[in-house]
Formats: C-alpha cells, structure tokens, sequence
C-alpha cells in the first residue's frame, strides 16, 4: 500500500461543522452522533482485512504466543479495554495478552510527549519480549504515530505477526503491517477528536477482532462464552445457565458439575451431558482442542 505524507483525514476539517459552536445544542448533538453513525459504518469495508487478522492472532495464541496490543493516546484506552476484557469473556490467561502502551499499563493520563518517543516504544517492545510467537495489534488513527509505528517496525523485527489498524489509507504504519485494516471514517466533527468517530471504528473493530479469535480458539459455542472466568456472582450465575442451556440439565444438575470442574465452564457442559469425571471431560476435551461441539460429538459417539 502506498504511503503518503498527506494530512490525516481526522486532522482535516469537516465542513458540515462549519458554525457548530454557534448550534443549538440539540442539533450540534444529532451532528456528533452521524459522525458515530459514519464511523461504524465505515467498519463494513474491513470486516475482510479483521477475518485475515483474526487468524493470525488465533494463530499466535493457538502456538503458545501472546496477543500484544500496541498504541498511544486515545487508541492505546482502548486498546486496554479490549485487552482487559478478552481474559475475562474468553478465558485467555491473563499473561497471553500484553500491553504496550505509551503511558503505561496504569494510564491516569495522556501525554502527547509519549507519542513521539520512538526510542521509548522500541525499549517497551523489547522490554515486553515480543518475539515470533507473538502478534502485535496496533492501533493509530493516522497511522504515523512515532511511538505505535516504532513499536510495530520493532516487533515485525523481532519477527510477529503485525497488525495495524488506522484511518489513514496512505499509513506509514500499514508497511509495517501483515495485516492492514483502514477504518475510513472520514473527518472528525470536532477536528482532530480521535476519541470520537475514529475512536468508535477502532473499539467496534477491536470488539470484533478479539471477539472472532475468541471464537476461533473454540470458546463460544452457539452464541455463550463457554471459557468465561466465573469470579463473581454474576457470573457464577451465567455459567450455570451456559450448561443448562447447552446440555438441557437442570440447575442442580448443572451445579454440581460446576462444583466439580471447580468452577470451568467448558468440563462441567461434559460433566452434565453425561462425562464419567472431570478426567474424563478434560481428556476429551483435550482430544479436540477445547472446541465443545466437537466434544460433546465425541462424548455421544457422533461425528461434529
């Protein structure tokens, strides 16, 4: 892809929003909420670029490696929330997903300092022991970032897989990508606000990203999170009902068998459809690679 030194579409100026201080409320509202509505729409186009992406990140965790999220300023937010999320939904141990990101882990604030600091990301990359088991998601909204697009060229060095997901079509950082997924959501309303549309392309994209590898990696069957990490109540909750509604058990049945697994959503669905231990459901489990459609084709002796 071609890259260009041209003025990010977020940096340029919409002319829709000529005048909008001068607006009523109402209607400078309804003129930040089409700019979402373009930005989601503008996630359509890629949807093929996030399946090609999503099988190199379901590659690398399937290989033993790490999901490693890369960004600075408003996308390295959220990136952390995606990255916060996916252990949690999925059950991906919490030490496969990595992150690295201009102002920490614990972000309190932004600094625009940060963003510039290739030296800085290039140390974080290999502070974090990037290497060619690992896939790098990185996220800018022009794409020319300093820090994201020296972290990127870094671990494609340290041989990963790279992803690089912007709006800009001429990115510098799509060279350093294997994957290159634009999100052309056009000018921001408020020129420049990449928290606004081009934030809202890059958490829907990022949703469905680690949403298709958590998917992929066999931890959702028929629309459950069947890997969820139950530690609270709610979820506790939620995991009884995922294998009542899975094998047709009642509650109590279901209970036990989570009792049993000690709370693992993926060997109770076994244990209630009718598995002999929990031996037994992780063995089977384990022949299939935790995929529990095909585990529980196994346990009634029928082909998936």
């Amino acid at each position: 892809m071609p890259l260009s030194n041209a003025v990010p579409k977020t940096e340029t100026r919409d002319d829709g929003s000529v005048g909008l201080d001068t607006w009523g409320d109402e209607a400078i509202l309804a003129a930040i909420l089409d700019g979402q509505r373009r930005a989601i729409e503008s996630v359509a186009a890629a949807i093929p670029a996030l399946s090609r992406a999503a099988r190199l990140g379901a590659a690398a965790i399937e290989g033993g490696g790490r999901l490693v999220y890369l960004g600075a300023g408003s996308p390295a937010l959220i990136s952390l929330g995606d990255a916060l999320e996916v252990p949690q939904t999925y059950g991906i141990p919490h030490d496969r997903i990595v992150l690295v990101l201009a102002d920490g882990k614990a972000i309190t604030r932004l600094n625009g300092v940060r963003e510039d600091d290739v030296a800085g990301a290039r140390s974080d990359i290999a502070e974090a022991g990037v290497n060619s088991g690992d896939c790098v998601i990185a996220t800018s909204a022009s794409g020319s970032t300093p820090y994201t697009l020296a972290g990127l060229k870094a671990a494609r060095a340290a041989g990963a897989r790279t992803i690089g997901i912007t709006g800009n079509a001429g990115s510098p950082l799509f060279g350093a990508a294997d994957v290159a997924v634009l999100l052309d959501a056009g000018p921001e309303v408020i020129s420049g606000s990449t928290r606004m549309g081009a934030g809202t392309a890059q958490k829907a994209a990022l949703n469905m990203l680690s949403t298709l590898i958590g998917i992929r990696l066999g931890h959702v069957h028929d629309g459950l999170m069947v890997n969820v990490k139950a530690d609270n109540d709610k979820l506790r909750g939620r995991a009884a009902r995922i294998v009542t509604t899975i094998t047709g058990a009642n509650a109590e049945t279901a209970a036990a068998a989570l009792k049993t697994s000690d709370g693992e959503v993926k060997p109770a669905i076994l244990i209630a459809a009718g598995a002999k231990s929990l031996a037994d459901a992780e063995d089977i489990l384990g022949a299939t690679k935790g995929n529990v459609r095909q585990a529980l084709a196994k346990l009634s002796g029928k082909t998936p």
